[in-house]
């Protein structure tokens, strides 16, 4: 069955009446939406929130024969990843050089002690060497100038203490290795 160009279709039957789980029921087709007998109260005006530091404008610079401008957005500081990975290989010489005392002194008398704590002791100072030179890369980062929009970085603290950390484990590794070889000798 076909419509002649320009009929009209029939209007929709009406069905069973819907209500919606959400309160209102749907308006008609074509008809305007239901307005409320009085507005929502919502309270008292919330003031918006406040413009987040990192997004603030540094300056505006006209681009020359339009009126539009470029926008410099001042950018947050971010720690420094170098200087955190300092840190880890730090605490990591740390840990190593506790495993030397235990493994130098338990190995003592069985004879093994001086190898197994001579590897630790190994390890201990690549993390010390791994910690001091990543501290020092970041501190070469967090030294340099940003420039306006770009990246400054932060982490000093972090730099200081990964290179504290990583000499101390390399340190406490050696005197444990001399304990252990003086135990396993006598």
């Amino acid at each position: 069955m076909t419509q002649p160009p320009g009929a009209a279709y029939p209007p929709p039957q009406p069905g069973p009446p819907y209500h919606s789980p959400y309160g209102q029921p749907p308006a008609p087709y074509g008809a305007p939406p239901p307005f409320p007998a009085a507005p929502p109260q919502f309270g008292p005006a919330v003031p918006p929130p406040p413009v987040a530091a990192g997004w603030q404008p540094e300056r505006v610079d006209r681009v020359t024969g339009t009126p539009f401008g470029l926008v410099h957005f001042q950018v947050a500081p971010i720690t420094s990843g170098p200087a955190v990975g300092s840190l880890v290989a730090g605490v990591a010489a740390i840990l190593v050089s506790l495993a030397v005392f235990c493994f130098g002194l338990a190995g003592a008398e069985e004879g093994w002690g001086g190898w197994v704590a001579g590897a630790f002791t190994m390890l201990s100072v690549l993390a010390c060497a791994g910690a001091v030179t990543a501290a020092l890369i970041a501190r070469r980062q967090i030294a340099r100038q940003a420039e306006p929009g770009r990246v400054r970085f932060t982490g000093r603290g972090l730099t200081i203490g990964g290179m504290v950390c990583g000499i101390t484990g390399a340190g406490l590794s050696v005197v444990a290795l001399v304990l252990g070889l003086v135990v396993q000798l006598s």
